[in-house]
């Protein structure tokens, strides 16, 4: 379930820790741009060489590491897969679905009621059953690659804030398609994608303004040059923004990030602290103008399209792979129809192998769009060394050179190689150009 409902949330927002409190001003970068020898703008620039003189910025070493921590998250899809599985097969061959579902029952008549304190159980229950991959890759591993900040009991709570967001919207979410089930007995993958868009789109309504505050300390961006040049980019880009907002991240990661949050007039521009003090004022403004491209491209919207169309070909196929699996081993679990909110393990278990198996489609959509957003930055930025310098920082994480099959089933943005390729290309077609 938990699994299932990160996928909702990516849609529409993309990922998701104990508030202390910040500094009090946010200071302005200090980080002066380095631009490689190799890739210095002249009568004879070339791309090709440029783009290799950046990515000789990574060592042997570092790229290793990159590799590896890419690769190994490959594998944890699968493991992840084969985790859920597991758990369902629990659920559903102990019969323990049942028991919840006759919990749920007693305590109340109207079904709503019911669904819902299944659902409590059933996210609560997973959650804890999940926890030593959860640990593994969410702490663990984030550790041992020098990404995580956070000791134990802070990650942990952040952990449990998680849980509550997953049990209110877990709630809901099973509410509002089981109506549909019921509603539409024998087109409910209709009804029920209907109803699981409806919370996505809920979703990426309030995740800037009340749930990611639950996690990070948010506060205004002061009056200065940063500010004033990412409004700015925002106003000649038809973004209706006033404020900008920064959170401190680096508590509890030493990744970078921004983004242009939020719709139907909770927009929000952001980023985090360790964006705004690690980075270059050209660095910091490319990444802005990528964020504010997936705004003004309508990302949000294409990508609630594109997945309201991978949703109702999944309900299509769980249902017809939950009659036959009911049909089959319905009586040994206690579950008698769809309907019945015992068989939400086998519903969860049937739509993670179809995601998963959608994996390349579904980055491809994302890929897509991440593309777009790159060549709009470019456009409205007009910094192609900030553009290509944040693509070698988020290397750290993100394999520089994938190969070709490989990123086209793994990776769900541009490579690093690809992204610091097209600044350069871009840099080379505006050579000798005024700047704006």
């Amino acid at each position: 379930m938990l699994r299932a409902l990160g996928l909702f949330v990516w849609t529409a927002c993309l990922l998701l820790t104990l508030v202390v409190e910040a500094v009090a001003q946010s200071p302005e970068p200090t980080v002066v741009l380095d631009v490689p020898a190799g890739a210095q703008a002249g009568p004879d620039f070339d791309p090709e060489a440029a783009t290799r003189a950046y990515l000789d910025l990574v060592s042997p070493e570092e790229r290793e590491q990159s590799d590896a921590y890419s690769e190994g998250g490959y594998w944890l899809q699968l493991w992840g897969l084969l985790y859920g599985l597991g758990v369902a097969w629990l659920l559903l061959g102990t019969r323990l679905s049942a028991k919840m579902r006759d919990l749920s029952v007693r305590i109340t008549r109207r079904l709503p009621l019911q669904t819902a304190l299944y659902a409590i159980q059933y996210v609560v229950i997973t959650a804890i059953l999940v926890f030593p991959l959860t640990w593994y890759e969410g702490f663990f591993r984030e550790h041992q690659y020098d990404f995580a900040m956070q000791s134990f009991g802070p990650w942990f709570g952040d952990q449990a804030k998680g849980l509550l967001v997953a049990v209110i919207f877990g709630a809901l979410a099973m509410m509002l398609v089981y109506a549909a089930i019921r509603r539409m007995p024998n087109r409910w993958w209709i009804g029920g994608t209907a109803a699981a868009m409806s919370v996505v789109i809920l979703l990426s309504t309030v995740f800037p303004v009340y749930i990611a505050p639950l996690f990070n300390d948010y506060q205004e961006l002061e009056a200065g040059p940063t500010r004033d040049s990412i409004l700015s980019l925002a106003r000649a880009n038809g973004i209706p923004a006033d404020k900008v907002y920064w959170f401190d991240a680096s508590r509890q990661t030493t990744r970078i990030s921004a983004n242009v949050s939020g719709m139907l007039g909770t927009m929000r521009i952001s980023l985090n602290d360790n964006l705004l003090n690690g980075a270059s004022p050209e660095e910091i403004e490319s990444v802005m103008a990528h964020e504010m491209g997936h705004y003004v491209l309508n990302h949000v919207w294409e990508r609630i399209i594109y997945i309201s169309l991978v949703l109702v070909f999944g309900f299509a196929f769980v249902k017809w792979a939950f009659d036959r699996a009911l049909a089959r081993w319905g009586r040994n679990w206690g579950v008698t129809g769809v309907a019945d909110t015992a068989g939400l393990p086998l519903l969860i278990a049937l739509f993670s192998i179809y995601f998963f198996s959608m994996t390349p489609v579904v980055n491809g959509i994302v890929r897509g769009n991440e593309t777009e957003a790159d060549i709009f930055a470019l456009n409205a930025s007009r910094q192609p060394d900030g553009f290509a310098r944040v693509a070698m920082r988020i290397s750290d994480y993100r394999k520089l050179e994938p190969g070709p099959l490989e990123a086209l089933i793994f990776n769900h943005h541009p490579s690093g190689h690809a992204r610091v390729h097209m600044s350069m290309q871009w840099k080379a077609e505006h050579i000798g150009e005024e700047e704006p």
